[in-house]
């Protein structure tokens, strides 16, 4: 039996890259793919373009209470086994990305799996600026600043059932807080698919500026703090260092 994947977009005003992202998950070689768009109620041209790909499964277009009350929205509504969140604007590397995905959930004790993710110039797609080569995942890694990126991260369906969906009391820290939850304080098993399999538009807001980055290290260490963890003392500083090394890797 084939696994279906449900693939959220929460979009928002999103018009002049949401075309790419629908294009990406339309081109994948995987025929059994359920891609739910979360609007809050764009006043744009996004929902018109969204309509105009006949793959998508599902709109709903109501007010929200930021990203992750939307992605929260889609995971609900999701009827896939598998679920994975791509921004709307970013954009699958290439049209196995969910073969590949599902070729790893064919082994029936991966709880989870993740990839490596490329970040593009906004103006200048064509133009890589680093990439993050996440690597073989164990637990402890996590106290030495590691993530996976939250892009390629596609999780069974039951394990949102069974730990939850995203905290919205946090807002650049919620998705590092979910990965916590699922990998280090439930120990669910995760496996790493050693290619590119997102690329993302730099300008992220978590680091926007200095006080984005002092509020975002606030926000991972109440991440730590709510699932009953405690990093080690120097845990927090090595995650914003870590990204140093993406910029030497081609």
């Amino acid at each position: 039996m084939s696994l279906t994947v449900s693939i959220i977009t929460a979009t928002f005003n999103s018009a002049a890259t949401v075309a790419e992202t629908m294009r990406s998950v339309s081109e994948q070689d995987y025929p059994f793919i359920e891609h739910i768009i979360v609007d809050g109620k764009s006043q744009d041209d996004t929902l018109q373009i969204v309509g105009g790909f006949s793959h998508t499964a599902l709109v709903v277009c109501e007010k929200d209470d930021g990203i992750y009350d939307a992605m929260n929205k889609g995971i609900r509504a999701a009827r896939g086994e598998v679920i994975g969140l791509l921004n709307s604007d970013d954009v699958y590397a290439h049209p196995s990305v969910i073969s590949h995905v599902v070729k790893a959930f064919e082994d029936e004790t991966m709880q989870a799996c993740y990839a490596d993710l490329q970040y593009i110039q906004a103006e200048d797609p064509q133009r890589i600026v680093r990439t993050w080569k996440s690597g073989r995942f164990q637990p402890s890694y996590f106290y030495w600043g590691w993530m996976p990126p939250h892009p390629t991260f596609f999780v069974r369906k039951s394990v949102y059932d069974q730990v939850g969906l995203f905290d919205t009391s946090l807002r650049s820290a919620s998705d590092y807080e979910i990965m916590l939850r699922i990998l280090l304080k439930h120990k669910m098993s995760a496996c790493y698919i050693p290619e590119v399999t997102v690329k993302m538009r730099t300008g992220g807001v978590s680091n926007a500026s200095v006080r984005n980055r002092l509020r975002a290290n606030r926000e991972d260490r109440e991440a730590w703090r709510l699932n009953g963890l405690h990093p080690y003392f120097f845990t927090l500083y090595l995650k914003p260092l870590r990204k140093i090394t993406q910029f030497l890797i081609r």
